[in-house]
């Protein structure tokens, strides 16, 4: 989330005008227009409140603590990362995205109270749930090779 209060701290540095057209489609947060910003979730599956609260949070805590987002990126981020830009990448599974939600305070405060600790709970075992399952792909891969 460190990116989204990079980019919160910098809402005033974008302007739609700094996004050429082809690049549009690989960032994650935009200013589209003076005022206006654009967030794209990568996943449609999210709770769309849990989601709202969190980029609140990361906006209140960009902006309170003047934290430098950097200079602005028009560039397509592919494009970028070949001429050499490091890019921090996204949690690729629900346990990393867990491990990462557990080390920032900043987006856990989004949820009040229990409500960390239960939807920590919840997702915790839903991933080992999702560990735990035999898929056709492992049915099919492995089932043969069995004596």
């Amino acid at each position: 989330m460190k990116a989204l209060k990079l980019a919160a701290a910098g809402l005033a540095v974008f302007t739609a005008m700094s996004v050429p057209a082809q690049a549009e489609n690989t960032f994650g947060l935009r200013v589209s227009a003076p005022g206006r910003f654009e967030y794209r979730s990568v996943d449609s599956m999210h709770n769309p409140y849990l989601m709202g609260a969190a980029l609140l949070k990361a906006f209140d805590d960009g902006l309170t603590n003047n934290i430098d987002p950097g200079k602005p990126e028009s560039r397509n981020i592919y494009e970028a990362q070949k001429a050499g830009k490091d890019v921090k990448k996204l949690p690729l599974s629900l346990g990393e995205a867990l491990d990462r939600l557990a080390e920032d305070k900043v987006i856990q405060s989004a949820m009040p109270d229990e409500m960390y600790k239960i939807f920590h709970w919840y997702k915790n075992d839903e991933w080992e749930r999702f560990l735990g399952a035999t898929t056709q792909w492992d049915l099919d891969t492995y089932l043969d090779c069995l004596p």
